[in-house]
């Protein structure tokens, strides 16, 4: 079989929206050059798309055009490695599914122990969120929560109070080992918070829960969220003001 004939049969295979590279293809490595030059004219003719150097993707065609993949893929190579998870979405690639928002954003975060700068990829722009707790595949659910909280004012399409009647919703429905690992991992996060993850567990579950964010905080630091309060009976309490 031709380099140009199999690349097309592997393509087919393919579902729609999955992000592949040249290492996708097991040929010989003397015919990685065939292998490129049958990608690209692949990209040229519109069967696949080019999404940034080195990665393509064939397209789901609809009414309204192509398309695009979904955001995880877009970013695989950063969440993963050999098998490993090292990275998760998160920020504005996360507001909408926590039903917080309905924009949708060309700007997609990942959460990584290690970050690197802001780069551009097609139409996104990728930027980092730094997380100092061990990023597991069970715990991504909580760091995400922890991320959206941490940045509450910048959450788009949206105010502080309806936020956190949001969160409020979402911690409800934790179990015993999920609060207690968000309390554990809510203490590698700064302090205004922890003040915040604090009242909203406080509000819906005992006060013991929650002892180890409160002895971790300045009892003199005042945390300005505005209308916290009317969703949060204990925000002065955690100095939310």
């Amino acid at each position: 079989m031709k380099v140009s004939e199999y690349i097309s049969f592997t393509i087919d295979r393919l579902p729609k929206g999955y992000i592949f590279t040249y290492s996708d293809f097991d040929t010989e490595q003397n015919s990685k050059e065939a292998i490129i030059k049958a990608l690209n004219r692949l990209a040229t003719s519109g069967k696949i798309v080019k999404l940034s150097k080195g990665k393509f993707y064939k397209p789901e065609i609809t009414p309204f055009g192509k398309l695009q993949p979904n955001q995880s893929q877009i970013v695989k190579d950063l969440l993963e490695t050999d098998g490993k998870v090292t990275g998760y979405l998160t920020g504005f690639s996360i507001y909408n599914q926590l039903g917080l928002t309905t924009q949708i954003s060309n700007t997609i975060q990942v959460g990584k122990n290690e970050v690197r700068p802001t780069f551009m990829r097609e139409r996104y722009i990728i930027s980092f969120i730094k997380q100092k707790n061990t990023i597991t595949k069970e715990n991504i659910p909580l760091l995400q929560l922890l991320d959206t909280i941490r940045y509450i004012k910048k959450i788009p399409d949206t105010n502080i109070v309806s936020a956190c009647k949001r969160f409020l919703a979402i911690v409800k429905k934790f179990s015993e080992k999920d609060k207690n690992t968000l309390v554990r991992l809510a203490l590698k996060y700064p302090p205004a918070t922890r003040a915040l993850v604090g009242a909203l567990l406080e509000t819906t579950h005992k006060a013991e829960l929650t002892e180890p964010l409160r002895k971790s905080l300045n009892p003199i630091t005042v945390y300005k969220l505005s209308g916290v309060n009317k969703v949060l009976p204990v925000a002065e309490k955690w100095n939310i003001k």
